[in-house]
């Protein structure tokens, strides 16, 4: 799961139309967040968020369709191991990236996951039985990571 300015910002850009990162900054530090703009950058970027022109004529940021490949460039970036234990998937990432790999994954809504957790540079993956387990680490291995 993102961290909590990762889910405010896609909750931002859902509500409304965000066209620059100066606003997106901005809106973030109404909230409590003082983030520079590098910082905004490499959200925009973890997020994959892309820019596309809306109703309003205005060109606003929004979620990429494009999940698998990003998913796929940031877990091979990332990821340095992966293994599970019965129904717990391990995943071992550099440090401070765990979450953002996270939200990748999340995005990919696999349905053998029942739920995630990320901490610094660890990724908990449940699933409902061990060969699920298996299935996902497999997965993970041959076409996402590997």
């Amino acid at each position: 799961m993102p961290n909590a300015r990762h889910e405010l910002i896609l909750e931002l850009i859902e509500r409304q139309d965000i066209t620059t990162q100066e606003m997106l900054r901005s809106l973030l530090q109404e909230h409590g967040f003082d983030v520079t703009q590098a910082t905004i950058s490499r959200d925009i970027h973890m997020l994959n968020l892309q820019k596309k022109r809306k109703g309003s004529g205005a060109n606003c940021y929004v979620r990429s369709s494009v999940v698998p490949m990003m998913t796929g460039n940031l877990m091979k970036d990332v990821v340095n191991k992966i293994q599970y234990a019965m129904n717990t998937v391990v995943i071992n990432c550099q440090p401070g990236t765990a979450q953002a790999a996270c939200a990748a994954l999340d995005k990919l809504n696999i349905r053998e996951i029942v739920g995630t957790i990320a901490g610094d540079d660890t990724i908990f993956v449940m699933t409902r039985s061990e060969e699920q387990a298996k299935q996902i680490v497999h997965l993970l291995e041959t076409q996402i990571w590997g």
